[in-house]
């Protein structure tokens, strides 16, 4: 492989700017952009976890920015991008990867836990990206990546506001390549498939009779790969968003799932 195929890759002198990115998923997508060259920003919702999240990237060597900012504050948000920009200059790279999840019947979620899920995982993308576009504009060029979901093209049970806001977040993404593209701005999504995570361990325990949990067993059953996805299954794709090699992709969500929405499943 040449070296100008190594170089479309390169995030050297980029600035990335990853919400949520004390830990997990943002913080490997962080921790592989750092390797790719990049400068890291990230924050998160409170002091504790910035602490451990400095640590974490300090073990990396990674000497990132981190803030205590709620995505969801417009305000808090512009005072965040602007120290960022007076510490180290304007964001190149925008990963929203900040979000939560209410594993709730709908007809038993209230209208303001909805609200909430809403606000962090399709408000917050659009604030932060409000933010940073402007001097994206002025510069000439940017990436701006959203982490959408499965649940941006499906439904399931317990997930309506999730499911709404991450398809919402798909169509923002849509929007914002579709507005912005002119200005050398590309915006794209990452969807998630099951990715094997602290939280989800429990899930994938064997069992006392070394059968698989149920949940394992459904997600093995949907996945062609017949795996779990793992953080670093989504590194790579993440990289090749934020890099010039994606410089003509614009609007795409980039479904990393082991194959799952392209399958029916077994004929039982």
């Amino acid at each position: 492989m040449t070296d100008s195929i190594f170089r479309q890759f390169s995030l050297e002198g980029k600035l990335a700017l990853v919400t949520g990115a004390a830990h997990g998923i943002g913080f490997a997508i962080a921790e592989a952009y750092a390797a790719a060259g990049a400068r890291i920003a990230f924050n998160c919702s409170s002091r504790d976890s910035l602490e451990r999240g400095l640590a974490a990237y300090r073990e990396k060597g990674v000497d990132a920015l981190g803030y205590v900012c709620d995505v969801t504050d417009e305000a808090a948000v512009q005072g965040m991008v602007s120290e960022i920009e007076r510490m180290a200059g304007p964001v190149d790279i925008l990963v929203n990867n900040a979000g939560i999840i209410r594993r709730t019947p709908m007809h038993e979620m209230s209208a303001e836990e909805f609200r909430r899920v809403v606000d962090v995982d399709l408000n917050a993308p659009f604030i932060v990206s409000k933010a940073v576009i402007p001097s994206m504009m002025k510069k000439g060029g940017g990436k701006i990546i959203n982490i959408c979901s499965m649940m941006s093209e499906l439904g399931r049970e317990t997930v309506s506001a999730y499911a709404a806001a991450k398809g919402g977040l798909k169509m923002l993404t849509k929007n914002i390549a579709s507005e912005y593209g002119g200005y050398n701005i590309q915006c794209n999504g990452i969807g998630p498939g099951y990715i094997a995570t602290s939280q989800t361990a429990p899930l994938r325990e064997r069992r006392e009779d070394g059968s698989r949990h149920p949940f394992d067993q459904f997600i093995i059953s949907k996945t062609p790969a017949a795996r779990w996805g793992c953080v670093e299954d989504l590194t790579g794709p993440a990289v090749f968003l934020a890099s010039a090699a994606s410089d003509f992709v614009n609007g795409h969500v980039l479904y990393v799932d082991g194959g799952i929405l392209a399958y029916i499943g077994k004929q039982p």
